[in-house]
C-alpha cells in the first residue's frame, strides 16, 4: 500500500494518524490491523462510507473484527478446487452436451468458472463427482443441474437458520454489551464450533428424512402393486 493510500484513508476518517515522535510518524499493530480490514472489505465490494461505519464499529479492536471476518469467510472444509478441461467435466455425459446454456447454468450455480484456453476451475469436485455418478445410472445432465439448483436453494435456507441462531443468541448479546474486548475470543470460538455442528446436524437430519421418505415410497409402491393385483 502506498503512502498516498494511507493518507487518503486518514483524510476520510478511516485510519487514525500515526504517533509522531520528533519528525517521524510511527504506526502500530492497530494501524496495520485496520489497514488490512479496510483492504479486505474493499475486496468484498464495500464502498468507503460503509467501510468507515464498519471500522468505527470496531473501535479499539480492529484486529479482533478482522479475525472474526476471516473466520466467517473461511471455507467449511478443505475441499480444493481442481482445474479441468470441458471433456473431463462432462465425463459420462459427453462434452457435446455442454452447450452455452448448460455452461451458463453450471457457472451460475457455482459449480465451475472459466479460466480461458478451454480450462475451467471446478469449485466443488465432490459435487461434480456426484453428478458423474448420477450420469452413470442414466440421469440426464439437465436433471442433475435441476437437482443441484434445488439443493442449493434448500441448503441456503438451512444455512440461514443457523446464521440467524448465531446472530440472535451470540452476536446480538455481545454487540449490545458494547463488544467487550475480553469476550471476542469467546464469540469467535462459538462461530468455529457452530460451523461443524451445523453440518453434522444437517447431515443427521437428512439421513432421517431419507429413511422416512424411502420407507414411504416403498410402502406406497407395495400398496399400488397389491391394488393392481386385486
Amino acid at each position: 500500500m502506498t503512502v498516498r493510500n494511507i493518507r487518503a484513508h486518514q483524510s476520510r476518517g478511516l485510519l487514525d494518524p500515526p504517533k509522531v515522535v520528533g519528525r517521524t510518524g510511527y504506526y502500530d499493530q492497530g494501524h496495520v490491523d485496520r489497514i488490512e480490514l479496510i483492504r479486505e472489505l474493499q475486496e468484498e465490494g464495500f464502498n468507503l462510507e460503509a467501510i468507515r461505519r464498519i471500522v468505527d464499529s470496531a473501535g479499539e479492536d480492529p484486529g479482533e473484527l478482522l479475525r472474526f471476518t476471516r473466520d466467517v469467510r473461511a471455507p467449511y472444509e478443505d475441499e480444493q478446487p481442481e482445474i479441468m478441461s470441458l471433456r473431463e467435466i462432462a465425463g459420462p455425459w459427453g462434452d457435446e452436451k455442454f452447450d452455452e446454456e448448460r455452461l451458463r447454468r453450471s457457472e451460475a450455480l457455482g459449480l465451475m468458472r472459466p479460466l480461458g484456453d478451454g480450462r475451467f476451475e471446478v469449485l466443488s469436485p465432490k459435487l461434480l463427482a456426484a453428478g458423474h455418478e448420477l450420469a452413470s445410472i442414466g440421469v440426464p445432465m439437465d436433471d442433475c443441474l435441476d437437482t443441484l439448483e434445488t439443493l442449493k436453494e434448500r441448503s441456503t435456507a438451512v444455512a440461514e437458520i443457523f446464521i440467524r441462531l448465531f446472530d440472535e443468541q451470540v452476536w446480538e448479546p455481545f454487540d449490545q454489551a458494547g463488544r467487550p474486548r475480553d469476550r471476542w475470543p469467546e464469540v469467535r470460538d462459538s462461530l468455529r464450533r457452530m460451523r461443524p455442528l451445523a453440518s453434522d446436524a444437517f447431515i443427521a437430519s437428512f439421513q432421517f428424512a431419507m429413511e422416512e421418505v424411502s420407507e414411504k415410497a416403498i410402502s406406497e409402491g407395495i400398496r399400488r402393486d397389491l391394488g393392481e393385483g386385486s
